[in-house]
């Protein structure tokens, strides 16, 4: 199970900006994905660490896909706005 960070097309933009928007602070917190999310990350800077000793390492501009059933640590090291969507 792998956490995707890539840059997005155009289209991947494009369809992103039209989804919510979510915010978060500088903080540490556990989380459980119960489906996929895709998410654009607008501003901020993050490291997710899963699995046995796994980062991934994401900021603005990048295009983030989290596979269902990812238990994770979210650390928001800027303060963080991203679009998403669940699926």
């Amino acid at each position: 199970m792998e956490i995707t960070v890539k840059k997005p097309s155009a289209q991947e933009k494009a369809y992103m900006e039209g989804k919510p928007t979510w915010s978060c602070g500088v903080s540490e917190f556990d989380w459980f994905y119960d489906s996929q999310e895709v998410c654009l990350i607008i501003e901020g800077e993050v490291c997710v660490s899963y699995g046995e000793g796994k980062t991934a390492e994401f900021g603005a501009g990048d295009y983030v896909v989290f596979p269902k059933g990812l238990s994770c640590v979210w650390k928001v090291t800027k303060p963080v706005k991203k679009y998403y969507e669940f699926k």
